[in-house]
């Protein structure tokens, strides 16, 4: 796989981490709703997802993520449409979404580097 499209996968890895860090295990949606840092912060973090997702599918178009071209549309929601989502959607997101986000963008880093380990061990494997 590209460098740069690993790059961004990692970049998309790294948000969804710090979205679950900053929500907590709890998820408690009201904590969320009353905390406007807490709003910004998620979805600064949304927006970075779908603008490097937006870059990955420029360089690699068949990427296996499900709703990719969705993720991209929820950035410039956010970025160009920012009035025009509410708390509820980003928690939807949250609670819905990254999850499986998160599985697919783990199994696409773990096959690349299982193909990496394999080349590096036996060259003359693949």
């Amino acid at each position: 796989m590209d460098k740069s499209v690993l790059k961004y996968l990692y970049d998309i890895q790294k948000c969804i981490c710090n979205i679950e860090n900053y929500i907590g295990e709890q998820k408690v949606y009201e904590e969320y709703d009353a905390n406007l840092m807490l709003q910004d912060a998620v979805e600064r973090n949304i927006a970075t997802i779908g603008e490097a997702m937006n870059k990955a599918l420029n360089i690699e178009a068949d990427l296996p993520v499900s709703d990719a071209r969705k993720i991209v549309g929820t950035r410039n929601r956010l970025i160009h449409g920012y009035d025009d989502i509410d708390n509820i959607e980003i928690w939807n997101i949250i609670v819905n979404n990254l999850p499986v986000l998160k599985k697919e963008i783990e199994s696409i880093l773990n096959k690349d580097n299982d193909i990496q380990t394999q080349l590096f061990t036996n060259p003359n494997r693949l």
